[in-house]
């Protein structure tokens, strides 16, 4: 499995929303939105609050890809790998959903916890990163996409 750096990290809080690819039955692609995204322990977890096509998907083939992008930042990762749906009770599962609960509140289901093991990692970079010229600093893209976005960074 490949280490999840303290930068991916903090790309996964501050995005909040990330989206997990897993391939239909007839090979259609279906990309579920989650907001449980996390890491515990340097591995990737996620649960499934409402997402039974992913879980069907899963059940199937393993294979997984979930992109994880800061909008302010204009960055962020690609993680691929392999999936594992654990049970009810498992200590894994009993830690995400614990922490699901105490993050949205205890009446969110989660039907299932899926675990992670990474096989590759790599950047996401908008292109505000690469065809600048001069190149831009991360301040001065952030504080472009927060103008564009019409919000205020917390703080300011």
């Amino acid at each position: 499995m490949i280490e999840i750096t303290a930068d991916m990290q903090a790309i996964i809080k501050q995005a909040i929303l990330s989206f997990v690819a897993t391939v239909n039955e007839d090979g259609t692609p279906n990309l579920s939105p989650k907001a449980s995204l996390t890491v515990a322990n340097g591995t990737l977890y996620f649960a499934d609050i409402a997402s039974p096509q992913t879980i069907q998907n899963l059940r199937r083939s393993p294979f997984i890809e979930i992109n994880v992008v800061d909008i302010f930042q204009r960055r962020g990762y690609r993680f691929k790998g392999r999936a594992s749906i654990l049970p009810p009770g498992d200590d894994e599962y009993l830690m995400i959903a614990d922490w699901v609960r105490a993050t949205n509140g205890p009446e969110y289901p989660v039907d299932h916890v899926v675990r992670i093991e990474t096989t590759s990692i790599s950047p996401l970079l908008s292109p505000a990163h690469i065809f600048a010229s001069p190149p831009r600093s991360q301040d001065e893209i952030s504080n472009t996409y927060h103008q564009k976005y019409g919000v205020k960074p917390i703080g300011s």
